[in-house]
């Protein structure tokens, strides 16, 4: 099983960070239901923002699965070294560089994915970061810039020389955002180059894809990202699948007892005005596989409390929807 500094992990699939998805209850539910690591939401850099409510959200370490792994970004090397410092200090037992990030609200302000093009300072950065912290420092990346300016293998050597522990690679470039398809054979072509644990990401669906991607890749385990929304269920799954184990289907009742269960922790982890909100969102990915999935959608968007939001997720998931919305 893949080993980050003395951690050494459950399986070899990991959820991957996702900002606006990936909170405290998110992350606890995969966990529980079989994901070998989590990682935070990105948390920012700037201490400026520290005391922002999504800061403040982002940064509760210490009711989170072990390894507490917590994801930072920020472009300036001694500005990330404080922040390491500052969240270990908070509970974070892994931390994360983000270097992935293709957003443009990150990378505009040179951050995430943008880095990439900036080898000297990627160097600077891990370095700082790393010398910061006694915990181990893992880095997220994609496989460069562009398609004409792919420098994987070669942020991967600076990673490993600053002392980085471990690597998660998602398959397109900067450019390329989530289009076309992932780059398989550069995420090998890391791996061959290196000798720490690195992570498979992108397009990684269902537990025969995982499968198919760690034999292409040699990838010590793979990170799954969007195909999770609303599939907390999906990284055990593949877990299952990869230790040579029966992948057990989720029945819907029990899919729907994940989803209270879920709708509950949001509840009562933001409160209820914003609880209410940000379950609107998880809730419309549990439900695009439903007919009518739009009409789904709009009827749960349209409720005000917690109270109404739990009462109404069997009608929900229920297969006489229309008559029922109807009646």
């Amino acid at each position: 099983m893949p080993q980050i500094g003395p951690y050494k992990l459950a399986n070899q699939v990991a959820l991957a960070p996702m900002a606006g998805v990936t909170d405290l209850p998110f992350r606890r539910l995969c966990a529980q239901m079989g994901a070998g690591l989590v990682v935070s939401e990105m948390i920012s850099s700037n201490p400026r923002l520290r005391d922002s409510r999504k800061t403040t959200w982002r940064s509760v370490h210490d009711a989170e699965v072990e390894p507490r792994s917590v994801q930072i970004a920020g472009s300036e090397p001694a500005e990330l070294a404080a922040a390491a410092r500052y969240n270990v200090a908070q509970g974070a037992q892994i931390i994360v560089s983000n270097m992935g990030c293709p957003a443009k609200n990150v990378c505009k302000k040179a951050a995430g994915s943008a880095l990439l093009a900036d080898e000297p300072l990627v160097k600077n950065i891990l370095t700082a970061v790393v010398a910061a912290v006694t915990v181990p420092v893992t880095l997220k990346i994609r496989t460069g810039a562009a398609p004409d300016a792919r420098n994987g293998v070669t942020i991967a050597r600076i990673a490993e020389d600053a002392g980085v522990a471990a690597l998660a690679v998602h398959g397109r470039t900067r450019a390329c955002k989530f289009e076309g398809q992932a780059e398989y054979d550069t995420i090998a072509a890391i791996v061959a180059a290196t000798d720490f644990p690195v992570y498979a990401n992108g397009d990684i669906d269902s537990p025969a894809r995982a499968a198919q991607v760690l034999a292409q890749t040699g990838a010590a385990g793979v990170m799954v990202g969007r195909a999770a929304q609303g599939r907390p269920w999906l990284c055990g799954q593949i877990a299952a699948h990869l230790a040579g184990e029966p992948v057990v289907p989720v029945p819907a009742d029990e899919q729907l007892a994940i989803l209270r269960r879920h709708l509950q922790a949001v509840h009562d982890f933001y409160g209820e005005f914003m609880g209410v909100r940000i379950a609107r969102k998880h809730v419309g990915w549990y439900l695009q596989d439903q007919p009518d999935y739009r009409a789904r959608r709009t009827a749960f968007n349209g409720l005000q409390t917690p109270a109404e939001q739990l009462q109404q997720i069997d009608l929900l998931f229920n297969t006489d929807f229309n008559k029922e919305l109807a009646a």
